[in-house]
């Protein structure tokens, strides 16, 4: 005679379907605390450069990269030698995301560091080691000229490789939660200098934006 074979009771079918969504909610609640902590890295990136550049000014009265006693004030071999007739004339000069070694941009950073306001590689000529990246390793950079448009300020700060979802965080937390408006922007990737109004739909996508802020 065969025996009748024994399913879950509706209690036990309570209990997993209970525990699976703790773990569900236990991963996303996870997920959504590695991003905030992105973010908040994100954020930090942009407040403590421009305090490093603020000190290395007040120290020296001069732009880190626009520094043109800087191999008295930080060491020999110091100063940037382009864009031509550009030093010393209170503004870092080059683009934020510059790759030739000798402009006041890309050596904004052999400065900051040989000044002890930061630590990194001063080897100028190892872009892999001396470069600085963000949380999401994309770039980061300085320039004393507008990067944007309709952005005004002193000198720029910008970083790479972010979504939207974390642009527009950015951009709430510390501006006026619209990407092409104040001193929080998001650069247009089809239209270089130009800003781009991200919008929750964009969240959904896979591309990624350099963010600048103005100081």
């Amino acid at each position: 005679m065969k025996r009748a074979q024994a399913g879950f009771t509706l209690v036990e079918i309570a209990v997993v379907l209970v525990i699976i969504g703790l773990l569900l909610g236990g991963v996303l609640k996870g997920q959504e605390l590695i991003n905030s902590a992105k973010v908040k890295s994100l954020i930090n990136d942009f407040r403590s450069v421009s305090t490093m550049i603020y000190a290395y000014q007040d120290r020296f009265r001069a732009f880190p990269g626009d520094d043109a006693r800087a191999n008295d004030h930080v060491g020999p071999n110091s100063v940037a030698s382009t864009p031509a007739n550009d030093l010393g004339n209170g503004r870092i000069g080059g683009n934020w995301n510059s790759t030739t070694t000798t402009d006041e941009s890309y050596r904004v950073w052999l400065h900051l560091r040989r000044a002890n306001l930061t630590t990194g590689s001063v080897d100028v000529s190892d872009p892999a080691t001396y470069l600085p990246n963000n949380a999401e390793s994309g770039r980061i950079g300085v320039t004393g000229f507008a990067p944007l448009s309709s952005l005004a300020g002193s000198f720029f700060v910008c970083s790479s490789g972010i979504n939207a979802r974390f642009a527009r965080q950015i951009d709430s937390s510390m501006d006026d939660g619209n990407t092409s408006t104040g001193n929080v922007q998001v650069e247009d990737p089809g239209t270089p200098s130009q800003s781009l109004a991200l919008t929750a739909a964009d969240e959904s996508g896979s591309a990624t934006y350099a963010v600048c802020v103005a100081y």
